[in-house]
């Protein structure tokens, strides 16, 4: 191959920098220090350790550098590994049980594999380029790529370079390259994922010159990145929130729907809106606040964050009136503190803002006014705001919504506690949910707290911080992009992410958008209508038409609790996303890499949302492995073949895996007064199904950790087909703390072609029905407590 002159002159020049290019690099000595290879370069040392066999962080100091061991996202201690060092003349092989770390000495090249096949290798190292520290790695030619956080350019996101910058972006459709969440990590359809260690501003750049390249640069801070590999996406999704930390389990109520707009202007108003519920009989389990409950004017009152008397007389006693109508309360708050604001001076006074170099509060405009930031990084900062949310905790507030948490506005020469805006500005939002659940964690242990974040950065989910995909536009195109911004945040550790359903920025007036937005809201994590007031979001002050579907999208809603809260509990426990991919499904097909437009709800539900005005056809690919059934009518379509559906306005396509077991509950106006005392357990039969299994998650919905404290019930199902016979299993575990109360089921199986000869519970025959035209089985299984029972159907 002909050397490049051009490129080895301006490889010579570079390596006169901070730290040299590779190709000065030069390998001194190495040495295991009990789990961590060190390995001494010409121009500084790497740290090279495993957190499991799965996790491998490699770590570069250049001469005269400190090791930064703060890491603002990891927080697993490395296992104890048998691993295994092999020196040869051409390079050290550092191994563990699943990762094997390769280093060249000459040329100096760092390469990783798992399980021996190859997955990624770096090309030069930490180099400096254009006055930013940066590092690449070689691609494969056909490998996908996902990561970078929130983003709408398509499933598969190679091709593209990002900015990883947290910035609102008001009013976007169906594309959308920098957006509130950055987050500098990429995974690869090969499954692995790089985790670049550090907030700091920067690109990462995912092949977007076409050279087969991922490179990730950044203005300066740590120099360490995280390997993580697996067998499976699920091992994937495991080893990176085991790394990064898992979502805890959110409040039943969040599942709830939500009233909100922007904004309820009095407490008149919105007590007249919650009864306004309750009337139409609309499920109902939380209102929230915009910044009308501080001020009465957009601009010029961010900061006062307390109630504005004149328009909320009594918030204590409105609150405590919708708590007893099953309706929490929750309210915007802004790290900003306007020169205007009622609380500007105490602000200053207290020092609790960011300053000038010089250390005055650093002040600045933007839309709502002339404004300092709070300074979350110095004591006094946190302290101060978290006394105003405890204050408003005490007074009846329930739940949080941090807004404008980029921050929106941040100026560059911006000085905070710990270092400067540029430094700190992608984990802003991050540090903000931090400061709430560890408030929650020392002054209210036993609650689970809502935190409600435009913001945040690599395992803010651990804080359970639940993002929004910010100001989408009310289009066609703003909805074409919610499917895909969930799902990469999901794969990214944020398994919470959801939209405004019907959308926020403008006064577009469109039932058939709002519904089937609607529609689409039941399968996604957070079912929160909210829009600028202009066209209201809330259902009740709908067309009746659109009120009546949307009723009953939000009936179903509820009517899935079950299921939902079980596979948000799976999400608390393994890390995998609510809303999944379908290169979940199927890693090995090119064409399930980059679908975005249908997608898996929990582990059992295909999903095809209907994105298109006066859509009356939609084409799908049904995921091989499984026979799916259609939700609504019980259709069988086999798997690993693509149809076009018929499509009609009263939902969207949505299907259920055969084997599935799928537990649902009555509707009822508010988790209030939810009960899953009695199941309406859906098994769905197929003679290609031999044996499956699914489960049921139940606890209070309320207390912290309720699961590690073994305040639980676990009931776990299974079906074994053998012949003609069909054999269910409900087994209830029972949590060491747990209250057991009694459980009984109503069960369905689907797709019993003739009338059963007999059905056995527990060895004893029992009565069932059957319905020829639906081909459905029902069977009642009476409440027990600690239930054990089996099901016996001879067909």
């Amino acid at each position: 191959m002909k050397k490049n002159p051009i490129a080895l002159a301006a490889l010579c020049l570079l390596a006169s920098s901070a730290f040299a290019q590779n190709a000065e690099r030069r390998l001194e000595s190495f040495a295991q220090n009990q789990n961590t290879l060190e390995i001494n370069t010409s121009d500084g040392k790497y740290l090279i350790r495993p957190y499991s066999a799965t996790v491998v962080e490699t770590a570069f100091i250049p001469k005269g550098e400190q090791y930064d061991t703060n890491s603002h996202a990891v927080v697993l201690a490395p296992e104890a590994l048998a691993t295994t060092l092999k020196d040869s003349v051409t390079s050290i092989e550092f191994a563990t049980p699943g990762i094997v770390v390769t280093v060249q000495k000459s040329p100096f090249r760092i390469s990783y594999a798992y399980r021996g096949q190859p997955l990624v290798s770096e090309k030069l190292g930490y180099t400096r380029k254009d006055g930013m520290q940066a590092i690449e790695f070689n691609l494969d030619q056909d490998e996908a790529l996902y990561g970078a956080g929130a983003r709408a350019v398509g499933m598969n996101r190679r091709g593209n370079r990002f900015q990883l910058y947290n910035k609102a972006h008001y009013g976007y459709g169906n594309r959308s390259e920098l957006m509130n969440f950055t987050i500098p990590m990429a995974l690869s359809s090969k499954r692995y994922a790089i985790h670049f260690d550090n907030p700091q501003i920067g690109y990462l750049d995912f092949d977007s010159k076409k050279d087969n390249t991922l490179s990730y640069e950044t203005i300066g801070g740590r120099k360490t990145y995280q390997v993580i590999a697996g067998d499976k996406w699920e091992d994937v999704m495991a080893s990176y929130t085991s790394l990064t930390g898992r979502q805890p389990l959110p409040p039943r109520w969040a599942f709830g729907n939500f009233a909100s707009r922007f904004g309820y202007h009095t407490e008149a108003e919105t007590r007249a809106t919650v009864d306004k519920f309750i009337e139409e009989k609309i499920p109902l389990d939380a209102i929230v606040l915009d910044l009308y409950w501080f001020g009465k004017t957009v601009k010029g009152t961010m900061g006062n964050l307390a109630w504005d008397k004149d328009s909320f007389p009594n918030p204590q006693k409105m609150m405590a009136d919708l708590t007893a109508k099953g309706v929490k309360t929750v309210v915007i708050t802004e790290p900003f503190v306007l020169t205007t604001s009622s609380r500007w001076e105490e602000a200053v006074q207290r020092k609790v803002l960011a300053t000038t170099k010089d250390g005055a509060p650093y002040t600045y405009d933007f839309y709502f006014g002339n404004t300092g930031l709070i300074d979350l990084y110095s004591p006094q900062g946190r302290e101060w705001f978290w006394n105003i949310y405890k204050d408003l905790k005490r007074d009846g507030v329930t739940g949080w919504w941090g807004d404008l948490g980029e921050p929106e506005v941040h100026p560059s020469a911006l000085q905070h506690a710990t270092g400067s805006a540029d430094q700190v500005h992608n984990i802003y939002g991050h540090d903000w949910a931090r400061l709430i659940a560890e408030g929650y964690r020392k002054d209210f242990p036993n609650e689970r707290p809502f935190i409600l974040m435009r913001a945040g950065y690599s395992g803010s989910q651990r804080f359970g911080l639940i993002p929004w995909s910010g100001d989408v536009g009310r289009s066609w195109g703003g909805l074409q992009s919610q499917m895909e911004i969930a799902l990469q945040m999901g794969m990214q550790g944020l398994g919470y992410m959801h939209s405004d359903l019907g959308g926020f920025a403008s006064a577009v007036l469109d039932d058939e958008l709002y519904t089937r937005w609607l529609q689409y809201g039941v399968f996604q994590p957070v079912f929160r209508p909210h829009a600028q007031e202009e066209v209201p979001a809330e259902p009740v002050f709908r067309s009746e038409r659109a009120k009546s579907l949307a009723r009953e999208a939000i009936r179903l809603r509820y009517a899935m609790l079950p299921y939902n809260y079980t596979t948000a509990f799976e999400n608390s426990q393994s890390g995998m996303p609510l809303m999944r991919p379908m290169l979940f499904e199927e890693p090995q097909n090119d064409a399930a890499r980059s679908i975005s437009g249908a997608y898996l709800w929990g582990k059992d539900f295909l999903v095809a949302p209907i994105v298109e005005p006066g859509a009356t056809r939609k084409e799908l690919y049904f995921p091989a492995g499984s026979a799916w059934f259609d939700f609504y009518n019980d259709q069988r379509h086999g798997g690993g073949i693509t149809e076009a559906l018929g499509v009609v306005p009263e939902h969207i396509p949505v299907f259920v895996r055969a084997g599935a077991f799928v537990p649902l509950a009555k509707p009822a106006q508010s988790t209030n007064d939810y009960s899953a005392r009695q199941i309406d357990l859906h098994y769905y039969h197929d003679q290609s199904v031999s044996a499956s299994s699914g489960k049921l998650y139940d606890d209070d919905g309320a207390t912290a950790q309720a699961y590690e404290q073994g305040k639980y019930e676990l009931v776990r199902f299974a079906s074994s087909l053998q012949g003609r016979e069909l054999l269910l299993s409900l087994e209830t575990e029972t949590g060491r703390a747990a209250q057991v109360a009694e459980r009984g089921y109503n069960v369905s199986v689907h797709n019993v072609a003739a009338r059963p000869q007999r059905v056995l519970l527990d060895g004893r025959a029992v009565k069932f029905s059957w319905n020829a035209a639906r081909k459905l089985l029902q069977v009642s299984v009476p409440a027990r407590r600690q239930l054990s029972a089996k099901l016996a159907v001879s067909l």
